[in-house]
């Protein structure tokens, strides 16, 4: 006879047992981003699509150093944004993204990034990721980021059934308190990147192998 469906409350016992399991798993999970302001984290954020942190971290001393302001970046050449940045990939299109999120910052904000998620996203070239990055990492205002370990691991988990991030941000909101968005996000994304790997997944260790409809072996 097949199990009957988790229902909504279940699912809301079952992602808070998750948060914390992880969170004594990953003491102080927390942006992996080198940065000491807002904007330096909206720009890191940006060069991370499709790249590391690690690498992002070794990018961004040289290119922090180089602009200091919104109304910098917005100034700069297009090529010497590029030739800091070109070893995180898609450079000509990040560094495009990095000054026209500089412009309109500098043109409608006076210089400051905004503290929402509907301004943040007005920017051009910022997401929802960044905005939520930003929001929940400089402004210490809850945000659900999703990347692909995010999209993985809670389907993975059955905590969504979409792909679509914008989608899963609404289902995991749903089902967390916003106290929980911003360190939920980190503790995921340091459990894809140290047990639960895409290509080895670690089922035989893992410390939430019990709550996850998708180990591979029984939980230990």
């Amino acid at each position: 006879m097949p199990e009957s469906p988790e229902s909504i409350v279940q699912k809301k016992k079952r992602i808070l047992k998750i948060f914390k399991r992880l969170d004594k798993t990953y003491p102080g999970a927390h942006c992996a981003l080198d940065h000491s302001n807002p904007l330096e984290l909206l720009v890191a954020t940006i060069l991370s699509a499709q790249c590391t942190d690690k690498r992002v971290n070794l990018v961004t001393p040289a290119l922090f150093a180089s602009f200091k302001t919104a109304a910098d970046y917005a100034a700069a050449k297009p090529g010497k944004i590029e030739t800091l940045i070109r070893s995180t990939g898609f450079y000509q299109s990040k560094a495009r993204h990095i000054r026209e999120a500089a412009r309109d910052i500098a043109e409608k904000y006076a210089g400051e990034v905004p503290k929402s998620i509907e301004q943040l996203i007005q920017l051009r070239g910022v997401g929802r990721k960044t905005a939520n990055v930003v929001l929940g990492n400089a402004f210490g205002i809850p945000g659900m980021p999703v990347d692909t370990h995010m999209i993985r691991i809670n389907g993975l988990l059955k905590l969504t059934k979409s792909k679509d991030p914008v989608e899963i941000e609404k289902n995991l909101t749903a089902l967390l308190t916003p106290e929980y968005w911003t360190n939920y996000s980190h503790l995921i994304i340091t459990h894809g990147r140290q047990r639960c790997i895409a290509r080895r997944p670690d089922c035989g260790h893992c410390e939430i192998s019990d709550l996850c409809p998708s180990r591979k072996i029984p939980a230990c």
